[in-house]
């Protein structure tokens, strides 16, 4: 169950014991006078000297090539929308706690008060040589495509738009079981989105991705369609050829991925679906339709929402912390398909397998594949390993990493010995 938090709580957590949530630690010795000619001057023009005559080295002599950038503008922080660079720090000086302790990359938080489009671009590509990744949080669409888009284009290291992509990674991993257990194939299932912001686009690219065709987008004027003459060019990759009602793109469907508010699909919708519908109702902190409410008009739906309180929770921990660590560790320069896709295929098999008694403990219950439990917990210590190999796996194989040679059974061990996820 999700713990209920007061303001009170919030607040003195936030303040003490003191100002923040984040700080910087120092990683070699500094005892002497020696340590601080090796740490400062003299000797640090070493290393350097050896990073002019060769960057790569800075993955070798820096803090590169474990560190990532969260950066974000404020313009679309969860739940609450556009409140500014400022306000937004709380959640990014979070969004680094996550990474530090489920996958021991250490990270920066960094508000860029900025929302045009090419001087905030021109801010993180300025910024960028001190990171090995940049994870992009909390920018509103229709402008995070492009800046991922440009940022990708012109940067030699990973760039994620976490609100897209971890949404869409999490999802089809939850999507590949739910037509395992209820015997569908992606490639002859039909899906309805409920919502066209950042999150929904991406998920509907992957899904594409993965093999499924029949997709309908419904946005707030309705299902959108060739003859709509609102829509901006990422909504026309998924107009449909032909008008038709929410009612009609409902009959029979598969399944519905709601990324929007509370009650724009009901379970008037769900009832029009087909048998053993497949229900990811991902709006936060309040589903577009309640799980209970689902079982009362279809029993034996498969259902996701965003909440840790129910079963099935899409939760994007379950993917940046692990990609990240895998991208990284192969000093990739960008995070592609291949490696989402990677992604999600490991999160679906590790659901597959005999849950750990110790992550059973935490949840209060026996956890074991099937309808109730089609993504794993966020705190399985074997997400690590598993997701984060097979990351890197992948962005070897597609040609993005400037390592190529790292053994993957050597790689999962060390892994396994890193940081474990703290309660």
């Amino acid at each position: 169950m999700a713990a209920s938090v007061t303001k009170e709580e919030s607040l003195y957590y936030h303040e003490q014991p003191h100002s923040g949530k984040l700080g910087t630690e120092t990683t070699v010795s500094f005892q002497s006078q020696k340590d601080l000619s090796l740490a400062y001057t003299p000797g640090v023009a070493h290393p350097c000297k050896e990073i002019a005559k060769n960057p790569k080295d800075a993955f070798k002599y820096t803090a590169k090539s474990h560190l990532v950038a969260v950066i974000s503008n404020g313009t679309a922080v969860l739940g609450l929308g556009d409140i500014g660079a400022l306000a937004s720090k709380p959640v990014m000086e979070g969004k680094a706690i996550l990474f530090k302790n489920f996958s021991a990359l250490d990270s920066f938080d960094i508000e860029v008060d900025e929302t045009d489009i090419d001087r905030f671009c021109q801010t993180v590509k300025a910024i960028a040589p001190t990171f090995g990744g940049i994870n992009l949080e909390d920018i509103k669409a229709p402008e995070c495509f492009e800046i991922e888009k440009r940022l990708k284009h012109e940067l030699d290291i990973p760039v994620m738009h976490d609100d897209q992509h971890g949404t869409a990674i999490i999802s089809s991993a939850g999507l590949i079981n739910a037509c395992e257990l209820t015997n569908r194939t992606l490639e002859r299932i039909k899906v309805v989105i409920v919502g066209a912001g950042a999150a929904a686009i991406s998920c509907a690219r992957m899904y594409r991705y993965l093999g499924v065709e029949d997709i309908t987008m419904i946005d707030s004027k309705g299902v959108i369609h060739a003859q709509r003459d609102d829509l901006n060019p990422y909504k026309k990759e998924f107009a449909r050829g032909k008008a038709c009602s929410k009612n009609d793109a409902f009959r029979d469907a598969d399944m519905v991925l709601g990324l929007s508010v509370p009650g724009t699909f009901d379970t008037s919708h769900i009832a029009r679906m087909a048998a053993e519908p497949i229900v990811f109702s991902l709006a936060n902190p309040t589903p577009e339709v309640f799980p209970e409410e689902v079982a009362k008009v279809r029993d034996k739906a498969v259902i996701a929402t965003g909440r840790s309180d129910f079963d099935n929770q899409v939760n994007n921990v379950l993917g940046f912390p692990f990609i990240f660590r895998g991208a990284l560790d192969v000093q990739a320069k960008a995070i592609n398909m291949e490696m989402k896709k990677a992604a999600a295929l490991a999160l679906a098999e590790l659901a597959k397998q005999p849950v750990p008694r110790d992550v059973c403990d935490i949840y209060g219950k026996k956890l074991s594949f099937g309808k109730g439990y089609i993504i794993p917990k966020p705190f399985d210590k074997r997400l690590l390993p598993e997701i984060s190999a097979a990351v890197a796996q992948a962005a070897m194989e597609s040609g993005v990493s400037r390592v190529c040679d790292l053994d993957i059974a050597a790689y999962k061990r060390r892994l396994q010995t890193l940081s474990a996820p703290i309660l």
